[in-house]
């Protein structure tokens, strides 16, 4: 095969580790990442040429550090991915900007803006005839002068995440729940006071824990069909503040007319590209409700990998070797978790799923990303389990110690 291509990845989480990890397994390849700091689960990799800049997420650097990586290896194509969503957004608004030899396998910025700012994505699905929660969006003029067409509790979270997390303050959170107006208000606040100031979406909660959601990772070829749907079963997320929504262990799962309507979907706006779609089924009417579109590959994305559909191989055959893809859509169970497997069983409450865990464990059908038996070092494996621990304290200090 012909190795002439370069992964440049952007980030330093699990996702990007996760991407890296997919290339090295498939082609042996160790790819050169930028994130801002050397943290996680880069650390220490041999999989990785790890490079820290504290400013490529800014536009200036971002597109030097493009320019000067491409011009030192200008006899071979480079592939580049974003792992985080400002990347991502500075790889679509510089595509023209880019050297001859770099590919930027993503939709053009200006579908790239509407769909990541949710109250215009929210209004796409509504033309699309895809589900989603009952919805109020407010803005900043509005104050406290407005009705809301639901009861408490609420979901709060802004339209606008990259802007969002540019104007920090002590009580952030990725996503809020709260019990009732007050709160909410003093949310909003919090919100606005700290200089953010797009709308912010206000939402009905959807009953139901964990085992309710579920996460659809898609990737579209450069003519913008569908080739690749995987949708994943979301047993238990993350509950500190800046995780909450994050998954934390996941079952692939197969259900026919929720991949067709996404697939639908993506092609009608000519889509390219990974994509993934954080869904929740409302046991109230039946409906999987959609909360979101990530223009990437979500930080889970492992999940379809271990299921058995490299990611980084249908980048590769598709922008590198460009061959015709056949559409893939994941049925074969496996397990994919990020923490260890006593959290994952103290956690999960349902007892068909914790059969269902056991089945997989026992028949080798799972996988944690961060455990890869060809990244090996002795300071790596011990950062990792102190880090595994870690997520025994997070569980207790945020849902409390359970059986």
């Amino acid at each position: 095969m012909n190795r002439n291509f370069i992964p440049l990845l952007f980030a330093g989480d699990i996702n990007v580790y996760s991407v890296a990890r997919a290339f090295h397994e498939q082609y042996d390849i160790v790819v050169s990442v930028f994130g801002k700091y050397l943290t996680g689960p880069c650390t220490d990799s041999r999989i990785m040429n790890y490079s820290a800049n504290p400013k490529i997420d800014q536009q200036d650097t971002f597109l030097a550090v493009v320019k000067e990586f491409a011009e030192k290896n200008k006899e071979k194509t480079i592939l580049a991915i974003g792992c985080g969503d400002s990347y991502v957004q500075l790889l679509s608004q510089n595509r023209d900007n880019f050297p001859e030899n770099v590919i930027a396998p993503y939709i053009d910025v200006q579908m790239m803006d509407k769909l990541i700012h949710k109250e215009k994505f929210y209004k796409m699905c509504e033309e699309a005839g895809i589900d989603y929660p009952n919805t109020f969006v407010h803005r900043k003029e509005l104050e406290k002068d407005f009705k809301l067409p639901f009861e408490a509790p609420f979901i709060i979270k802004p339209s606008n995440g990259i802007e969002y997390w540019r104007h920090p303050f002590t009580s952030q959170k990725k996503v809020y729940k709260v019990k009732d107006r007050e709160e909410l208000l003093r949310v909003l606040d919090d919100i606005y006071g700290a200089g953010y100031d797009d709308s912010i979406i206000i939402q009905d909660f959807i009953p139901g824990d964990d085992t309710y959601m579920r996460v659809l990772t898609n990737y579209s070829d450069r003519n913008g069909k569908v080739k690749l749907m995987a949708l994943g079963h979301v047993l238990l997320e993350e509950h500190t503040p800046h995780g909450i929504g994050n998954h934390a262990v996941i079952i692939t799962e197969h259900n026919e007319e929720v991949t067709e309507r996404f697939k639908e979907l993506l092609e009608e706006m000519h889509y390219v590209g990974f994509s993934n779609f954080d869904i929740k089924f409302d046991q109230r009417d039946g409906k999987y409700k959609v909360f979101e579109i990530n223009t990437r590959q979500g930080r889970s994305n492992y999940y379809v990998t271990g299921a058995g559909q490299n990611i980084a191989r249908y980048l590769v055959e598709d922008y590198i070797e460009q061959k015709p893809l056949e559409l893939k859509v994941i049925n074969e169970k496996s397990l994919w978790l990020v923490v260890p497997k006593g959290v994952a069983f103290r956690y999960i409450k349902p007892e068909e799923y914790r059969r269902e865990m056991k089945d997989l464990i026992q028949s080798g059908r799972y996988v944690n990303p961060l455990f890869y038996k060809k990244d090996k070092g002795f300071l790596r494996k011990l950062r990792l389990l102190k880090s595994q621990l870690g997520h025994y304290y997070k569980y207790n200090k945020y849902l409390g110690r359970q059986k």
